[in-house]
């Protein structure tokens, strides 16, 4: 499909926003013609948390395939508002789009962001008929932390600890992953991360040593079996917040289980990508998308 201003723009914007030691929250995108969208929603209420999301559909009966969208800042910064503008280019794809405002540390550790995420796919379950959702073809993705918390949906599906609260006569599953340079195996992240000794604490509670068994609960790399869904990962060889062979671990442990996996190496990328990187990025994204949710 010929990327429009809108896409190209979208696109531009989810690069910029990924988990850059920072995450800015988005100027309010323009509307396009055939697409509909909702802003603050509330989908969960934990802990007195009324959590929010943001949806975007397009015009028509569907049902539609969905995508949820995670957004990334180390499990402590970010807003959801950065993914509107993709979501609004996904429902013009043909998708409902949604992205979400989760539990942030150090307030809410490890697993509340987990929880989180999975209220929001069960809540696009419950909600199908309204929303016009497909429930059988929900896809999800993210950047760096949010890159993680789509993993962890990936992988750990039917893991009751990890369901949480609200609309659990639905299913959390999602059909299939894209991955941006999400971290694999969290304790392997210390001495090989600008940041890590500073973000992972505020999300466990505590260092590797401190809570190494949270360190290893809290990794996606630990929780693949064969029936973890399909996943693409795009990763850039020198990434300094999140390195490269973490991709690699997680790749190869997928295809070890017998789970459909990629890696789209972005040789000489670091955290967030640009020109022709970016361009491959955006086009495997809503490729790998086509082909695992599109009939």
């Amino acid at each position: 499909m010929k990327q429009t201003p809108l896409a190209r723009a979208a696109f531009l914007l989810l690069s910029a926003s990924l988990f850059l030691g920072f995450h800015a929250q988005a100027a309010d995108p323009v509307i396009p013609e055939g697409v509909k969208f909702e802003r603050g929603i509330e989908f969960s209420n934990i802990a007195e948390q009324h959590l929010q999301l943001d949806i975007a559909q397009p015009e028509g009966p569907g049902p539609f395939p969905a995508i949820l969208c995670i957004h990334g800042g180390g499990f402590r910064a970010g807003k959801r508002e950065s993914y509107d503008a993709l979501c609004l280019t996904l429902a013009q794809k043909g998708y409902v789009a949604v992205t979400i405002t989760y539990r942030l540390a150090p307030a809410f550790p490890f697993p509340a962001a987990v929880l989180d995420c999975k209220a929001a796919v069960r809540w696009m379950r419950a909600n199908a008929a309204k929303y016009h959702i497909d429930p059988k073809r929900i896809g999800v993705t993210g950047g760096s932390a949010g890159g993680h918390l789509a993993q962890f949906l990936g992988v750990t599906a039917g893991v009751k600890e990890f369901e949480g609260e609200g609309n659990l006569e639905q299913s959390s599953a999602v059909n299939c992953v894209v991955n941006f340079y999400g971290p694999s195996d969290l304790t392997q992240s210390y001495g090989k991360s600008v940041d890590a000794a500073e973000v992972l604490p505020l999300f466990f509670g505590g260092n590797l040593e401190q809570k190494h068994r949270e360190h290893i609960v809290g990794s996606p790399l630990y929780w693949i079996n064969p029936n973890a869904a399909p996943t693409l990962c795009v990763h850039g060889t020198e990434d300094k917040y999140v390195a490269f062979e973490q991709a690699l671990w997680l790749v190869d442990r997928l295809k070890a289980s017998a789970v459909e996996a990629e890696l789209l190496r972005l040789e000489g990328a670091g955290h967030g990508f640009k020109g022709a990187d970016l361009e491959k990025a955006q086009t495997a994204l809503f490729e790998y998308f086509a082909r695992h949710l599109k009939p």
